[in-house]
């Protein structure tokens, strides 16, 4: 009679990954969390984001003057635009209107997260409607809304934008409505996508056989695991909105004064003065690109981690 041996107590320890989760496993969002963690493209994505949105919320604090406001007016002539360091007070210099460099940047970057997260805000929503009624109930409904998404995607991206705000006028509302509506077949088509790929999941048929109304499985089941790839997009379009919403203010479509604080208007004023002072140009080209690397990274990486065939590895 074999004896019962005691059940071994050695051996290796058990994993301590925190991307495994021992008890029962780990959901979609936190495994996409805890792979962006480890991920140094996108903790550097994350600290720019955070430094442009620190800058962009505590503008009135951290800027020395107002947007609009020209304290160094006397202090420009003809030929002679104080640079960095030249005349105290001014870290950054002044511009060709009077105003603190330093503090146009900073307001700046509230100006532009306004445009881009209102007109990205748009865009989603245009976009989740008619994708949602284009993957929910298909058949002519479908095609119809895609044919028009069609005719807008035949359109480049930032020449609809600039056609759209020619039509409405300069201001920065008619900004924020160009970008958005540019915007919104990529959302329609990619939420339309990822609901017609889920439409035949094991999920969606057990929700058919209980009997459940069409729009109750759309809106209940198929929209809410859909909406991950559409999430991912709306980060990556906030990079496309700031560098759009600073190409049509240099193209003078932003209306308001021309000292304004705005990064792309900066950059429309600046041309004039490139010989003298660069840095009126190098320094808010410089934040559009960091602010829209930033949101191209986390981006990214929120796309890396929430492939499924990445998930696996």
């Amino acid at each position: 009679m074999s004896a019962i041996l005691p059940p071994a107590t050695g051996g290796s320890a058990a994993p301590t990954d925190p991307a495994i989760d021992t008890g029962g496993g780990t959901g979609l969002w936190k495994d996409a969390f805890l792979r962006l963690r480890r991920n140094p493209q996108a903790i550097v994505g994350a600290i720019i984001i955070g430094l442009f949105l620190l800058v962009a919320i505590l503008a009135p604090v951290l800027a020395p003057f107002g947007g609009n406001e020209l304290p160094g007016r006397t202090e420009i002539t003809p030929t002679t635009i104080p640079g960095p360091g030249e005349i105290g007070g001014y870290p950054l210099g002044l511009d060709r209107f009077g105003g603190d460099l330093l503090s146009k940047l900073i307001w700046g970057a509230q100006a532009s997260l306004l445009i881009g997260v209102v007109s990205t805000a748009l865009g989603l929503a245009g976009g989740m409607l008619l994708g949602v009624l284009a993957g929910g109930f298909g058949g002519w409904v479908d095609s119809v809304i895609m044919r028009f998404v069609d005719i807008l995607l035949s359109v480049p991206n930032l020449l609809l934008a600039v056609s759209i705000a020619a039509i409405l006028g300069q201001s920065p509302y008619a900004i924020m409505i160009a970008i958005g509506v540019s915007q919104i077949p990529i959302f329609a088509r990619l939420l339309r996508s990822s609901m017609l790929s889920q439409r035949g999941s094991d999920y969606i048929l057990a929700a058919q056989t209980l009997g459940l109304s069409r729009g109750t499985i759309t809106m209940s089941h198929l929209l809410p695991n859909s909406m991950g790839p559409v999430i991912v997009q709306a980060t990556l379009t906030l990079a496309t909105a700031v560098i759009d919403a600073a190409a049509l203010s240099f193209l003078g479509l932003g209306g308001g004064l021309p000292q304004a604080a705005e990064w792309g208007r900066m950059l429309t004023y600046a041309q004039v003065e490139l010989s003298i002072a660069p840095q009126l140009a190098f320094l808010p080209g410089a934040c559009i690109a960091i602010t829209a690397l930033g949101f191209t990274l986390l981006g990214e990486s929120l796309r890396e981690a929430l492939d499924p065939k990445t998930r696996q590895k």
